[in-house]
């Protein structure tokens, strides 16, 4: 019987899977330094975004 590999929870806990199967990802630089940040590069940030195809084919596997 073959052993399934276990999921990556650095990555289970950054990504998420949409039904078409893209995956899902939040901006870095949100956590602190904002009072330097102009109000459209916040709304940016705070935005999901979707992950590109080449990216998406590299975590995919983990």
């Amino acid at each position: 019987m073959a052993k399934s590999g276990k999921t990556r929870k650095s990555a289970s806990k950054r990504f998420k899977k949409t039904g078409t199967g893209k995956l899902i990802f939040h901006s870095p630089g949100t956590r602190h330094l904002m009072s330097c940040k102009s109000r459209k590069q916040k709304r940016r940030l705070a935005k999901a975004k979707v992950m590109t195809a080449g990216d998406a084919a590299r975590y995919k596997s983990i």
